[in-house]
């Protein structure tokens, strides 16, 4: 949870001007919580009113997203989620956002078996993100969240990565100097994953996502995700992020570490 906001934080700043570096500040001038950290937030939320019941998560994920979501108009929601969130019957468009995976870390984190983790990310993104590309790029983000919390190595990571989702066929010093700014999941999930596979600690894994330039605060918030659930999250830069959370948004940040300590 505080990986993918970590990360979002960290990655806002380079957005729209890429940094192909791993060496800058993380927290600087000009850096945010942006949709990325509100929508992870939201997602969770919603999660945390299942109680173990999830049944209704795609309800309350619907509902979490808009309550929580509606108060921050400017913090850099696409142009059809817009819509949806502000809209109070448009249903699921067919989207293929990497919005679908930058959300959706409290699943993998909240999941008891892979069986689930992959049943919860379906329930909380096809609410709006149906297309077949949009529940696969969330659905290989949370399992690789649950995989990384259970203790498996980043070879074995790897290896269901490839096996189930995307290949992983490539290294990040080989992608930095062409990988282009995209918003969909297939062109995404696999460079945020790989940042993480590549990486040696938590904030190295967030410094490799930004380093390869494209939708920086979304690489970065799905990498370190993921990366929180391997590596844990060392407490200095705990304490930073949250500075950046408004009493409402931290007020769910605290209650999911409650009742999912990690």
């Amino acid at each position: 949870m505080i990986g993918a906001i970590i990360g979002d934080i960290a990655g806002s700043r380079f957005e729209f001007n890429n940094h192909r570096d791993k060496k800058f500040d993380l927290f600087a001038k000009g850096c945010f919580a942006t949709d990325d950290s509100i929508m992870t937030l939201a997602v969770a939320e919603a999660v945390l009113e299942c109680g173990k019941d999830y049944a209704k998560l795609g309800a309350l994920a619907v509902k979490s997203m808009r309550e929580v979501g509606r108060p921050y108009p400017n913090c850099g929601y696409g142009g059809m989620f817009r819509q949806w969130l502000y809209s109070d019957t448009m249903g699921p468009y067919g989207s293929y956002g990497n919005g679908a995976a930058m959300r959706v870390s409290a699943c993998g984190f909240a999941a008891q078996s892979l069986d689930e983790a992959v049943t919860l990310s379906r329930k909380v993104t096809e609410v709006t993100h149906n297309h077949p590309e949009g529940i696969k790029g969330a659905e290989a983000t949370a399992v690789c969240i649950f995989l990384a919390r259970g203790g498996k190595s980043i070879p074995e990571i790897r290896d269901c990565v490839n096996e189930r989702y995307y290949p992983i066929n490539f290294t990040l010093d080989g992608i930095r100097d062409s990988y282009m700014f995209n918003e969909t999941c297939q062109n995404t999930v696999p460079q945020a994953i790989c940042a993480f596979l590549e990486s040696t600690s938590f904030e190295d894994a967030v410094r490799n996502a930004i380093s390869i330039g494209g939708d920086s605060d979304t690489l970065a918030a799905i990498t370190g995700s993921i990366a929180e659930a391997y590596y844990g999250v060392p407490e200095h830069l705990r304490a930073e992020a949250v500075n950046f959370l408004d009493k409402r948004l931290l007020q769910i940040l605290t209650a999911w570490y409650k009742v999912f300590p990690f």
